[in-house]
């Protein structure tokens, strides 16, 4: 049960700027307005083995259908997440997430073969982006709108553009907010 409580504690803490305590986290995502901090919470109970596993699996697939987002349980994903408008968002089940990610709305992570994206540590992904296949997102990255990415980003990069070039590597990652420390 600790893990999934540093899990809801980390994800808070990228809403809010906020350390809490394990219920005080759970209080203020389960009771918040906002789409992304209660669609995190139900997601993490239902990845961890926990009492509330089985309640929790029926409630995250009814905000699933209900915000349209698809985030499996069966995905990876690091201490940290920041889902920005939360809604329209798919990511593939085998899809592997770092910490201090943030997704954007109308974003798709897919693949056809089984092999879905790794995506690293303070990655920035804006609005309406689709990420293809089993590619390689390295660390500090920021992804632009739009942008479709369907080869290797490296560590430190800002790409945008279909299909995703790199424009810099000036400060990739500066719009990953309040990131928060194991």
């Amino acid at each position: 049960m600790k893990n999934v409580c540093e899990y809801i504690i980390s994800d808070c803490y990228r809403y809010t700027g906020k350390k809490k305590s394990a219920i005080g986290a759970s209080v203020s995502m389960l009771f918040t307005l906002d789409r992304g901090k209660k669609y995190l919470f139900w997601l993490r109970l239902c990845q961890n083995g926990n009492l509330l596993q089985p309640l929790a699996i029926v409630i995250h697939k009814f905000l699933s259908l209900h915000y349209g987002i698809e985030i499996p349980r069966q995905v990876k994903i690091g201490y940290g997440l920041y889902l920005g408008h939360a809604m329209s968002i798919v990511v593939n089940p085998n899809t592997k997430i770092g910490d201090n990610v943030n997704l954007s709305h109308f974003l798709s992570i897919g693949t056809n073969d089984g092999h879905a994206a790794t995506i690293g540590d303070n990655v920035y992904v804006a609005p309406h982006v689709s990420i293809v296949g089993g590619v390689v997102i390295g660390d500090n990255v920021s992804i632009g709108a739009g942008a479709v990415v369907v080869k290797d980003i490296p560590r430190n990069a800002t790409v945008a553009g279909v299909p995703a070039k790199i424009l810099n590597y000036n400060n990739p990652a500066r719009f990953i907010g309040n990131r928060y420390k194991k």
